[in-house]
């Protein structure tokens, strides 16, 4: 096995770990809420008509939509309960989890209860049997291979589905894939697929078993089956039940989803665990839920932009000059929330319009330039560019009607500029991709875009913990735009990549922090 498969699938038992037992306690929970329930409509039309509705429209909610809901849901009911709620990682996660399972357990237990023959249920009232031994002796044991058919389906949807955990900073088999589609690191993500849908297979298989057993009575297989699955369980959650004895207090480091958050989130990291901490990552959420997670504690540190901010936090339309606002923003987050703002790290990665050379040849130079032209042209832009305000000012301040509107990720937003998808892009200025596309970045000669300092934050936790801050110190204006296209650009390029955390070393190396 090659270095690179060796490290993806070196981070697989722990992932594995918390991805089972996500699943597991999900899968319990959505049993424990459907059996009752089924029973329940399996004696009422008028409830299994709610029941069986209600649980179909949350299946058409989609899945990334109920995760983000939860967040904003949970945000406010800590607000009431206290701080024990946390509205990242396990919990948001496990309850959209149980929603998705409710459907195929339900269905398959109301129909299977009411698919029992009526000479069955017949003959049980005939003996006098009441409503709960009729239940437990006839209809439980006849509709049980049909309701295990149902746990099975929402087990094999439940596997794959937590795989977007991730995206509410739940650790999972889904880090693995959003790494890998972040960085191009493509043998990350067939890591992540291939444990996931192993994990998804053997657990149908042996759910099948079962299955089949109830339907045969045979018990040797149940017992085979079941056997299997707690080795299984006890050899996937190892990790977690057997003490590392490290007892290193234990931070977590946050990041946005692109390969530069990925890289800082090392760069961070690796200082702390020089520094005695023991480091976990919470990688690929949105710019408004890392804030957030700093906020409340889920996230110790993390690198956001200046003009992030201002916009989007402070809710700020006019820039003013960058050491003016990184000092409102500092006074601000303070303040509001207990946050510190340690400094910038020295340089600015800011949005900018990114066309191809050959329209900037054509005369295409300006947003002024872009506006004039732009509703025959389409437009491209990463997955927050288009809901942020800055794009709403951008519009306000510049006629642009673009004759198409297209969101990417960030990894494939600048390839589909490169290929003619589109005419223009929402680009990052520290990107290494522009200069090797030969793209360029058009001026802003209104001044509508702030500047976006790289800034580093800590939880108000770590706000005055002097061992915390000065582990991170030496970073503040140690890294220059130039040193960040390049490390961008090791983890970005087709050939001889780098991973985000050898990137970070060599970025640590260039700067004389590391050696």
């Amino acid at each position: 096995m090659s270095g690179r498969w060796a490290d993806a699938f070196a981070r697989v038992p722990t992932l594995l770990a918390a991805h089972v037992e996500l699943c597991l306690a999900a899968l319990v929970l959505a049993i424990l809420v459907s059996v009752p329930l089924s029973i329940w409509a399996s004696r009422s039309e008028r409830v299994a008509g709610v029941v069986l509705t209600i649980a179909s429209i949350v299946q058409t909610i989609p899945t990334l939509a109920l995760l983000a809901l939860f967040y904003p849901l949970l945000l406010a009911l800590r607000s009431v309960t206290g701080d024990w709620l946390t509205p990242l990682g396990f919990l948001p996660a496990l309850m959209a989890l149980t929603l998705y399972a409710l459907l195929p357990i339900i269905r398959n237990s109301v129909t299977g209860i009411t698919g029992v023959a009526p000479a069955m249920t017949e003959a049980a009232d005939g003996v006098g049997m009441t409503p709960w031994q009729k239940l437990r002796w006839v209809e439980a044991p006849l509709a049980a291979p049909t309701i295990m058919a149902g746990i099975r389906t929402a087990a094999v949807w439940t596997i794959g589905i937590a795989t977007l955990a991730t995206t509410v900073g739940q650790t999972s088999l889904g880090d693995l894939i959003f790494a890998g589609l972040q960085t191009q690191n493509f043998t990350l993500v067939l890591a992540g697929c291939i444990a996931s849908a192993g994990l998804a297979l053997v657990t149908d298989q042996l759910l099948g078993l079962i299955q089949r057993g109830i339907a045969q009575r045979s018990r040797w297989k149940i017992w085979l089956a079941l056997g299997l699955i707690a080795a299984g369980l006890l050899a996937a959650l190892a990790p977690r039940l057997i003490p590392s004895g490290d007892d290193r207090p234990i931070v977590t480091v946050g990041a946005k989803a692109f390969t530069e958050q990925y890289i800082l989130a090392r760069v961070v990291g690796i200082q702390l665990e020089r520094a005695g901490y023991r480091v976990e990552y919470k990688e690929g959420l949105g710019s408004g839920v890392v804030f957030k997670a700093l906020t409340t504690g889920s996230v110790d540190a993390y690198v956001d932009y200046a003009g992030t901010i201002w916009a989007n936090e402070m809710n700020r339309e006019k820039p003013i000059p960058r050491d003016a606002m990184r000092d409102a923003i500092a006074k601000w987050v303070a303040e509001t929330y207990g946050i510190k703002l340690v400094g910038a790290l020295g340089f600015e990665n800011a949005y900018a319009i990114a066309v191809r050379q050959k329209e900037a040849d054509g005369g295409l130079r300006t947003l002024d330039d872009l506006a004039r032209r732009s509703p025959g042209l389409n437009f491209g832009a990463d997955l927050d560019f288009l809901e942020r305000p800055e794009w709403a000012q951008l519009k306000a301040a510049y006629p642009i009607r673009f004759a198409s509107l297209r969101s990417y990720d960030p990894t494939f937003m600048y390839a589909a500029l490169a290929s003619g998808q589109v005419d223009a892009i929402s680009a990052f200025t520290s990107d290494g991709r522009i200069a090797k596309e030969n793209f360029v970045t058009l001026e802003d000669p209104k001044g509508v875009l702030p500047n976006y300092d790289a800034i580093l934050m800590v939880a108000p936790e770590y706000a005055d913990d002097a061992r915390f801050i000065a582990a991170l110190q030496p970073l503040i204006g140690a890294i220059n735009v130039d040193l960040m296209r390049r490390a961008n650009y090791m983890v970005d390029r087709d050939e001889d990549k780098a991973t985000p955390e050898e990137a970070a070393r060599w970025l640590l190396a260039q700067t004389g922090i590391e050696e």
